[in-house]
């Protein structure tokens, strides 16, 4: 039997990539909306764990930032973990652990011990964002990447929609214990998609396989990876800001009940959604460049966060906390942008953790500063607080390479003395 035509192989060959891609986005996306719906029910149950453990807002946000410190401390872990035992692999591990103690979570009878289970929460879920990060790049193409991500990260905006929609009615009806218990079902649904579904990794070309390992040390000396870092963190002030404290707010000032809050965030939250993509696609788009959509989207978000906090109306508040979530969300994908371009392979994993890892420290110190902001004056001047988030992307968007040849040329100048740490990812030559 004769060969195909080599066009014949070829067409085969896109479309099993193709096929890849489509899987690992379905699959992604269920893992990222569990993920981010688990670490919003907090937010929602917040008000009913103030009362019943008699907590002032500033002890709330200290519950928020127990889950963020630990993931913090977690997401360099997690890129060597992925680097070294494989994407999938702690990919699963991830989503087993974190299931386990979102269920605990229901179980806390103490302040004590719901800073203890968040914490450890937190460190489950920490390993997870850059194993995630290396599936998705050993298994598309640079070109498509972005777009890819956008769609998977869209899911975080979705579960913010769906997260307030689905919990607050199950607060109301059978209290704020039961949220964490129906959570973590879902985790181990996804866990064993994960394990059954997910594609192998796509076949790389010569020019994707990595011919220099750099040892972590090495990494993580690189000034350009924590500019990177420093712009996810303005961006991530504004994003955990909102939801932390958006429920409480409309709850607490407005009177409206913890379901109807849950309702009216829900809008800004499909407006991010749908930004999500949209920055995804512009990034790709772009070819990174992304301070043509960071400086726009971030002028956007610096005018609505003030109008939204002193807005007199509820209409007004809804209106404006849409806008500014949305130009804030536009950023996200383009911020990834460059550095998921230029990073090989062999090193996405630790790569995308400091970057990550900006993002999450901005989780642990927005909420409770908007706590003792919201208790000291009021909540809007806690929400005006935002600002300085969207200044700050604004500003590294323009002290950051704005193209994958210019990152590995910011990141690329490198001793070659091998990095002897444990999890060290230098190979000897």
């Amino acid at each position: 039997m004769s060969a195909p035509p080599p066009s014949a192989a070829r067409t085969s060959r896109t479309e099993r990539t193709k096929r890849t891609v489509r899987i690992t986005v379905v699959v992604l996306f269920a893992a990222w909306l569990v993920d981010y719906a688990d670490r919003l029910v907090i937010t929602l149950a917040l008000p009913a764990i103030g009362k019943e453990f008699d907590l002032s807002r500033g002890q709330q946000g200290l519950v928020v930032s127990a889950f963020f410190l630990a993931y913090a401390l977690c997401q360099i872990p997690g890129g060597l973990l992925a680097d070294r035992f494989g994407a999938q692999r702690v990919t699963c591990w991830a989503l087993l652990s974190w299931s386990v103690f979102t269920a605990l979570t229901g179980f806390a009878w103490s302040f004590a011990v719901l800073l203890v289970l968040r914490f450890a929460f937190g460190a489950a879920e920490g390993i997870f964002p850059p194993a995630s990060m290396k599936v998705l790049v050993e298994r598309t193409t640079p070109e498509e990447r972005m777009g890819a991500n956008g769609l998977i990260m869209s899911s975080n905006a979705l579960a913010a929609v769906l997260t307030p929609l689905a919990v607050a009615p199950l607060i109301a009806a059978f209290g704020w214990r039961s949220a964490f218990f129906s959570t973590a079902a879902l985790g181990v649904f996804v866990l064993v998609a994960v394990r059954m579904w997910l594609p192998a990794p796509l076949a790389r070309t010569r020019a994707e396989t990595p011919t220099i390992r750099h040892g972590l040390r090495q990494m993580l000396r690189k000034g350009v990876l924590w500019r990177f870092a420093t712009m996810m963190f303005g961006y991530s002030t504004i994003m955990w800001g909102l939801s932390t404290w958006i429920p409480s707010y409309l709850n607490d000032v407005r009177g409206i009940s913890l379901t109807s809050a849950g309702a009216l965030a829900a809008i800004p939250a499909l407006a991010a959604a749908l930004a999500t993509v949209v920055g995804g696609r512009l990034a790709d788009r772009l070819g990174g460049h992304h301070r043509k959509v960071i400086l726009p989207a971030m002028a956007v978000a610096a005018l609505a966060l003030p109008l939204m906090a002193y807005s007199a109306s509820l209409t007004g508040f809804v209106a404006f906390v849409t806008v500014a979530a949305c130009a804030t969300s536009l950023a996200y994908m383009p911020i990834f942008a460059v550095p998921l371009r230029g990073l090989d392979p062999a090193h996405v994993g630790v790569g995308s953790a400091v970057i990550v890892l900006g993002g999450q420290v901005a989780g642990m110190t927005a909420p409770p500063v908007m706590g003792v902001l919201a208790d000291t004056f009021s909540f809007e001047v806690a929400f005006a607080f935002l600002v300085l988030g969207a200044v700050i992307v604004a500003v590294m968007s323009l002290a950051t390479p704005q193209d994958a040849e210019s990152f590995r040329t910011a990141l690329g100048t490198f001793d070659h003395e091998p990095d002897r740490s444990p999890l060290s990812t230098e190979q000897p030559s």
